[in-house]
C-alpha cells in the first residue's frame, strides 16, 4: 500500500498546490467556516471612501483601495468575546460619525499608513484601524490585496508579486498627490508577511507594524488545516506545499518570512497573542529575533490569531509610538 500513498499523494500535490494559491476571493461562499471574528459597520463607510482602482502587475491584476482621510470622526470601539462549542469568538463594533469633522491634521497630514489585511478577507478587516490612526492625523489607504476583495488576479503570489503590487499603488498615490510622507504599513497574519517583505524592497516604506505574521508558510498552512479543516490528509497538504514554490516560480524557502528577514533585515514592531494557534508567539518571536537592531515585540494576553489585530488597548499605544517616532 505504501507505493501506491506515495504516487496518489504525489498527484493530489500539484492540485493542493493550485487550491493554495488559488485567489481567496474565487471560492465560493459556502466553503468559508464560521467567522470567529465578526466586524459591524453602517454603509456609510461605503459612501463616505469611495472605491478606487489601479491596475498592477505583472501578472496583470486591478487592485479595489479607499483612502481614508485624517478627521476627528468620533469613534467608538467595543468588543466582546465568547465561547461557543468549545472556540472562542470576538465582535467588534465601531461607530462613527461620518463625514469626520475636519481636525488640525486634515490639510496636512502627519503620513500615510498603507493597511493589509489577512488572508481570505479584504480592506474592511482593517476599517477600525484606519479611523483609529485618521483621527491621530494619518491618511489611511485601505486595499484588497490582489486576489481578495473586489480585487483581480486568478492567483495569489505570497508576497512574491504583491509587493511590486503595493509599490505601484504607492506611484498612484504620488499620481493623485495623495502620497503623504513618511509611508508605514501595518498588515495582519497575511498582510503582515507581506508588509515585512514590502519593505525589504521598496524605500519609501517606513515603519512596519506585522501583527501576527507567519515565520515559515507551511507550518502557518498546516496550523489552519488542523483548526479549520482537520478531516484534509496532512500528507496531500504537505505534497501541495512541497510544490507550491515550483508553480509561483520561486525558489524553496522564498515564501518564508524568516528567509526574506535572514536576507535583509527590516526594523518593525511585531504583535503575538497569547492564544494564537496559527502563528504562536513563538513563532513571532522568531521573527523578531531575525530582524534590525531597533524592532520590538507586543505579546497580547488571550488573544488568538483571527482576534489579536482587534486588541486595540493593548496595540494602540505601542502603535500610535511606533509610527510617531519617524516623524
Amino acid at each position: 500500500m505504501l507505493p501506491v500513498l506515495v504516487l496518489n499523494t504525489a498527484g493530489c500535490g500539484g492540485f493542493f498546490a493550485r487550491r493554495m494559491a488559488q485567489a481567496p476571493n474565487t471560492y465560493p461562499s459556502w466553503l468559508a467556516p464560521e467567522a470567529p471574528v465578526e466586524l459591524a459597520f453602517g454603509t456609510e463607510f461605503l459612501t463616505n471612501f469611495p472605491a478606487r482602482y489601479v491596475g498592477v502587475g505583472p501578472p496583470p491584476a486591478r487592485l479595489h483601495y479607499r483612502v481614508v482621510e485624517p478627521a476627528d470622526y468620533r469613534l467608538e470601539l467595543s468588543s466582546k468575546n465568547w465561547l461557543e462549542h468549545g472556540r472562542r469568538h470576538f465582535k467588534c463594533a465601531l461607530d462613527a460619525t461620518l463625514p469626520g469633522r475636519p481636525n488640525g491634521w486634515t490639510t496636512a497630514p502627519r503620513g500615510t499608513v498603507v493597511l493589509l489585511h489577512g488572508y481570505g478577507v479584504a480592506q474592511f478587516a482593517m476599517a477600525p484601524w484606519a479611523l483609529r490612526l485618521a483621527q491621530e492625523g494619518w491618511r489611511c489607504v485601505l486595499v484588497d490585496l490582489r486576489g481578495h476583495g473586489k480585487s483581480t488576479g486568478r492567483r495569489i503570489y505570497f508576497g512574491a508579486h504583491e509587493a511590486g503590487d503595493l509599490s505601484q499603488l504607492l506611484d498612484a498615490l504620488v499620481h493623485d498627490g495623495q502620497l503623504a510622507q513618511p509611508v508605514a504599513a501595518i498588515g495582519e497574519s497575511y498582510g503582515a508577511a507581506l508588509a515585512l517583505r514590502w519593505k525589504t524592497v521598496e524605500p519609501r516604506l517606513g515603519r512596519v507594524v506585522a501583527i501576527a505574521p507567519y515565520a515559515e508558510l507551511s507550518n502557518a498552512v498546516l496550523n489552519i488545516c488542523h483548526e479549520y479543516a482537520r478531516c484534509l490528509p496532512q500528507a496531500f497538504v504537505k505534497a501541495g506545499l512541497k510544490q507550491l514554490p515550483s508553480l509561483l516560480m520561486v525558489e524553496p524557502g522564498q515564501l518564508d518570512t524568516t528567509r526574506v528577514l535572514t536576507r535583509s533585515p527590516v526594523a518593525a514592531l511585531f504583535a503575538a497573542g497569547t492564544e494564537d494557534k496559527i502563528t504562536p508567539v513563538a513563532d513571532v518571536r522568531k521573527l523578531y529575533q531575525e530582524a534590525a537592531p531597533g524592532s520590538q515585540l507586543v505579546v497580547v494576553p488571550e488573544a488568538t490569531h483571527e482576534a489579536v489585530t482587534y486588541f486595540f488597548k493593548d496595540l494602540v499605544p505601542p502603535v500610535l509610538a511606533w509610527l510617531k517616532a519617524q516623524n
